[in-house]
């Protein structure tokens, strides 16, 4: 049974997955200090039974500060793909089903976001904001709803014409019914694979707007930390580490998820994608 629903990479990813939103929802019990207090008699501690993941410039506990950290994070990443989702989607479907010079309109508007790097544009907008977290997700969400736009708007001229579409509307249904009943939930396939990829490359862009200043400052952040630890990579190393091993342990989760979801709803080389060893 387990052979016919997942493969080795979606169990990767989900392993990894579950045990940072795990290590995320318990941290107000794990953290054995609170993560915003300093203590300069403690400065710099290489990990010990006290301070696990060692201590920072300040002598505050690295491993409560990546726990608590984990939260923001995550809280991003899911924010951002939600909004990202639902804009992009209803933008590319509704602009692919309603077709001639609508279509051409919106995609011509899509067309000149993705004409900027991407990241320019979140920079930009993250500055505006800069140290505020509703501006790092109105950044980020700017840039990634496009690529749902794209996406929706293929799958959907791909299936508008097929026969039970024009059933439905030979018997009276309108552009709204036929979108939520019949379409949306025919091309939820590729928009939950790239949405379980974008995952990763949020918290990726997250931690690099924060790397640079422009993220979250009230709270840990892995990019503020990694950004921190760098003045001390030479002497204590352990302060840009662990928090740089759980973004990588993060986004390797969701790209292994996307990528065990990719193989599955391919249907190509069915019975070789879904074996699970």
């Amino acid at each position: 049974m387990i052979k016919g629903i997942f493969n080795r990479s979606m169990i990767i990813g989900l392993i990894l997955i579950g045990a940072v939103v795990f290590l995320a929802l318990a941290a107000p019990w794990l953290a054995p200090h609170e993560p915003q207090k300093t203590n300069f008699d403690q400065r710099l501690l290489s990990p010990s039974s006290e301070y696990p993941f060692g201590t920072d410039h300040l002598g505050r506990c690295i491993l409560s500060r990546v726990l608590f950290a984990a939260r923001i994070s995550l809280f991003i990443g899911a924010s951002v793909i939600g909004i990202s989702f639902i804009a992009g989607t209803l933008i590319g479907s509704m602009s692919a089903y309603a077709g001639g010079i609508v279509d051409e309109t919106v995609m011509r508007f899509v067309d000149g976001f993705l004409a900027f790097p991407s990241m320019f544009i979140a920079l930009a907008i993250a500055g505006i904001f800069k140290g505020n977290m509703a501006g790092l997700i109105i950044a980020l969400s700017i840039v990634e709803w496009t690529a749902y736009a794209r996406v929706s708007r293929g799958s959907v001229l791909a299936v508008k014409n097929m026969d039970y579409i024009a059933v439905s509307r030979m018997m009276g249904a309108k552009a709204p019914y036929i979108l939520r009943h019949h379409i949306l939930p025919n091309i939820t396939s590729p928009l939950l694979v790239i949405s379980t990829l974008g995952m990763g490359n949020v918290i990726l862009a997250a931690a690099g707007l924060s790397f640079l200043g422009l993220g979250v400052s009230s709270a840990p952040e892995w990019g503020m930390m990694v950004n921190e630890g760098r003045l001390f990579i030479q002497s204590a190393p352990h302060v840009m580490f662990f928090p740089g091993i759980f973004i990588v342990i993060t986004v390797m989760g969701f790209n292994f998820l996307g990528d065990g979801l990719r193989d599955i709803f391919d249907p190509r080389d069915t019975k070789q994608r879904w074996r699970l060893f």
